[in-house]
């Protein structure tokens, strides 16, 4: 049966059937009986003039041959020191979330790197936007325009969210205008499109094209469940797979936004896993999703709280945990000195442990910071494209400045310190308890690409 057949019978049965309140209610709503057609028109009506256009300007370096760039070939053609600068328009879509203030969510890659950003109602009217603030790990952000007259979507509850809801797209694909499509929700949980990002996607077949990012997802009720985002498209068009941002994790980011201009993050200090069939076998915990700690930080809200590896976290504050992704996601959007109880299984008994929530581990230290020696370095966790990530255990140098204390000592960009006085240190958060744990360091084990070098500290 090809797809429109499918939905003709699922609204045929919805349409026809009497039994039950919740068909007799669907059957009243899609059915225009003066027309005599079943249709969708009445929830869109409801729906569409809270999805508006977006209109991005922004400055980009001009493109230019590599060579131009050298001072002395400028000079000799006679073109200016500064580079040329273009303007570039983009545009995408928002969804309006409150009429009386004016908010409005989108995605953060439709306004990063803004000059000046332009709302479009459904109505015509235009609008320079305030960008609020935004959030690139979970790719949201938070406008306001200056308006009277607004029209807002509900929230839905995406939690309740189930595989084969249908769901409606609202957007602006290819600039078109504002435009519908319809499909189910196809997945949910999806994650891993980005490396270190917030994700816990819904994957929906309703066409989403260039252009639909930060428009609506929206249930058969008319509420929003989601803000769209990203596709799969080897074409460059839809080929049915689209990611939208559920809106619970959207509502947790705009509140944050709202509060703060930014999203303070928090962490428990804990390494985590996927509860595998075989883990489970091998913990005798049948048919139990959930997250298995392996590692615990020193120091760190989860040790004081008294969790160790081998605890499986199954829920946090009573909603169950599926997955360490959906662990991850759910700490990560937590504020900071939060206490929140977890439940957990050690030994096959069930407990539950209140953590408070606590600061993000660093993800940049100046060297200086952590040792004198250090001076003119900047440390980092081994970036995700690095050849050595996943494969070596360490802290990247990301940086070190020529005459530096750190260039003295013989530190260049580019090395990976495995061990600080032959005792191996895994990332920042292990290097910074290695440095609070003694007085002074002596020596660096470092790997420079495929050579080990031992580095003496004065």
């Amino acid at each position: 049966m090809s797809r429109y057949g499918i939905w003709l019978a699922v609204l045929l049965v919805a349409a026809g059937t009497g039994l039950g309140g919740v068909a007799a209610e669907a059957r009243f709503s899609l059915l225009d009986r003066e027309r005599g057609v079943l249709t969708l028109a009445p929830v869109l009506e409801k729906a569409t003039p809270a999805v508006v256009n977006i209109a991005v300007r922004s400055v980009r370096p001009g493109q230019t041959n590599p060579l131009l760039r050298d001072p002395f070939f400028r000079r000799f053609f006679g073109l200016p020191d500064v580079e040329p600068r273009r303007e570039v328009m983009s545009a995408g879509s928002g969804v309006i979330v409150d009429a009386e203030k004016g908010y409005v969510l989108t995605n953060n890659h439709v306004v990063q790197g803004a000059e000046e950003i332009t709302v479009t109602l459904k109505d015509k009217r235009r609008f320079r936007a305030e960008l609020v603030g935004r959030d690139p790990a979970t790719d949201i952000a938070l406008l306001r325009i200056p308006a009277d007259r607004l029209t807002a979507l509900p929230l839905g509850d995406s939690d309740t969210l189930e595989v084969g809801d249908i769901v409606l797209a609202i957007g602006n694909p290819f600039g078109l205008g504002q435009t519908v499509t319809s499909g189910i929700v196809s997945a949910l949980g999806r994650s891993g499109l980005a490396a270190e990002n917030y994700e816990s996607f819904i994957q929906t077949d309703a066409p989403i094209n260039p252009g639909n990012s930060g428009g609506a997802l929206i249930n058969s009720r008319g509420e929003l469940v989601g803000i769209n985002t990203a596709i799969i498209a080897p074409a460059g068009g839809n080929v049915g797979i689209g990611f939208a941002v559920p809106v619970n994790m959207a509502r947790a980011v705009m509140d944050q936004l709202l509060r703060y201009g930014e999203v303070r993050r928090g962490r428990i200090g804990v390494v985590i896993q996927d509860l595998t069939p075989e883990i489970a076998e091998a913990m005798g915990i049948p048919g139990r999703r959930g997250a298995v700690i392996s590692r615990i930080e020193p120091g760190s809200p989860a040790a004081e709280a008294g969790l160790q590896p081998g605890d499986v976290v199954v829920a946090v504050e009573g909603r169950p945990i599926g997955s360490s992704t959906e662990l991850r996601n759910r700490i990560g959007l937590m504020e900071r000195g939060r206490r929140v109880t977890l439940t957990i299984l050690r030994d096959g008994r069930e407990r539950k442990v209140e953590v408070t929530i606590g600061q993000p581990a660093r993800s940049v230290i100046p060297g200086a910071e952590a040792v004198p020696q250090l001076a003119g370095a900047t440390l980092t966790d081994i970036p995700p494209d690095h050849p050595a990530h996943g494969n070596v255990r360490g802290i990247f140098v990301a940086d070190v400045a020529r005459g530096s204390p750190a260039w003295t000592v013989g530190l260049r960009p580019g090395d990976i310190i495995t061990a600080v006085d032959r005792e191996p240190v895994a990332s920042l958060a292990d290097f910074e308890e290695r440095v609070r744990r003694t007085k002074r360091l002596f020596a660096l084990t470092v790997l420079r690409g495929n050579m080990q070098i031992f580095l003496l500290l004065p």
